[in-house]
């Protein structure tokens, strides 16, 4: 399911809107002010953006400014009351995708989401990692990985549970021979490797810290 995160004051339209996208499979965030946004996008990883530019304590657009510049790519559209050709190019200076024009038809916004979320490639970025989960390939500092299928799938089960351990029993599911020295004798060779640091966690599993 693809998260969303919308940004609107307006409690009428975002309730109205959250229940239409939920009722189409999407998980949907609500900001109701700039600050609001700025939090959940750090605590959060989402796949599109719903921007209003008229909001409390921090528009839309300088919000959208601020993400691009912390290297957030977060496809983006804005939804805006304000249509005159000036906001409407410092939406799209500042990153946006789209651009909609209140009052809208929430079944054309549907469709431009759709356009958004259906090019993306399920992917999962950590530290210098790129991981596509598709066909699990994987890529470090930009460099094409190439690990067996056993530390690959240890790799990736680690790094999705990231900051929280992977259970022994739940890694041992991985192994061709599942045995507890199996298990430590491929995480040490990650841990060789790779830049990354492995803990064992006393009578759980294992996590990257």
């Amino acid at each position: 399911m693809h998260r969303l995160l919308l940004l609107e004051d307006d409690p009428n339209l975002s309730k109205t809107l959250i229940k239409y996208l939920k009722l189409n499979g999407y998980e949907v965030d609500w900001a109701k002010n700039g600050e609001e946004a700025v939090e959940l996008s750090y605590q959060n990883s989402y796949d599109l953006y719903l921007f209003d530019i008229n909001v409390p304590l921090l528009d839309g657009i300088d919000l959208l400014t601020q993400l691009r510049n912390a290297e957030d790519f977060t496809p983006t559209i804005i939804i805006s009351a304000m249509v005159d050709i000036e906001s409407i190019t410092k939406g799209f200076i500042a990153g946006a995708d789209d651009y909609v024009k209140k009052p809208f038809d929430p079944e054309e916004l549907l469709i431009r989401i759709k356009a958004k979320t259906a090019s993306l490639k399920q992917k999962l970025v950590f530290r210098d990692f790129e991981i596509d989960l598709d066909s699990h390939e994987i890529r470090y500092k930009k460099e094409l990985l190439h690990l067996g299928v056993v530390q690959k799938n240890l790799l990736i089960a680690l790094i999705q549970n990231y900051p929280n351990p992977v259970t022994k029993d739940e890694l041992l599911l991985l192994l061709d021979k599942p045995t507890d020295l199996a298990l430590r004798v491929n995480i040490a060779k990650l841990k060789k490797n790779l830049d990354i640091k492995i803990q064992s966690i006393r009578g759980v599993g294992y996590k990257i810290i």
